[in-house]
């Protein structure tokens, strides 16, 4: 038994120390969804529209409404996050190193954001949408875990990578041919963010030339 919790003890090290940022993400997130399971449901939806990317709250705090919906998760269970992360957000952090892995889900996260309020806001305008649209609850991680999903197209070779790629573009691009919703429009629009930043990835090394035996 010993050895045992020896060894997860030191693969559980192993994690946090190769991707930091995931964890303390991933903590996070946990801390909040105790908090909300704790309140009242009726002050639930109005304490989370308050932390909401809306086009109200992106109007009038952006930057703060920004930051605070990518800590929040709208009810359900935190487990499912913790697989995600370690599976997809610990791997990118690890092959991509923390700086550019948050570069990646920072511009997934705010540039689809923007991007889907921004398609909301048209449909509005244009009498495609209500207007009590604008305060529209919209919270999550979703957008940052598509980005990374985007982004970990270049981990793998080829012909790999091209099934992968297949797979995701399908799964994320389908919505959008039948329910439409701007979250169908920011998933997929975050997942082409994560696959554009491909210059962030790391370089394989090349190899060194072979050299001729002496005569």
């Amino acid at each position: 038994m010993r050895p045992f919790l020896h060894r997860l003890r030191t693969s559980a090290w192993s994690y946090l120390r190769r991707a930091p940022g995931t964890y303390v993400w991933l903590l996070a997130l946990f801390i909040t969804t105790v908090a909300l399971h704790h309140m009242d449901p009726r002050f639930e939806q109005e304490f989370l529209r308050q932390r909401s990317t809306n086009l109200h709250a992106l109007s009038t705090h952006p930057v703060r409404v920004l930051v605070s919906s990518a800590l929040w998760i709208d009810g359900g269970h935190w487990w499912p996050y913790a697989l995600l992360y370690t599976v997809l957000h610990a791997r990118a952090e690890h092959w991509l190193g923390t700086p550019r892995w948050l570069a990646v889900t920072a511009a997934a996260h705010v540039l689809a954001t923007l991007i889907s309020e921004g398609a909301l806001l048209w449909a509005i305008s244009t009498g495609h949408a209500p207007a009590t649209a604008v305060n529209t609850l919209d919270i999550g991680v979703s957008y940052a875990l598509a980005g990374t999903i985007g982004v970990l197209t270049y981990r793998l070779p080829p012909p790999w990578r091209y099934v992968y790629l297949a797979v995701i573009l399908t799964l994320y691009g389908s919505p959008l041919a039948t329910s439409r919703t701007f979250t169908d429009l920011g998933h997929f629009t975050s997942l082409l963010i994560g696959l554009a930043c491909h210059p962030l990835c790391p370089r394989r090394p090349r190899p060194l030339p072979r050299t001729r035996p002496a005569q």
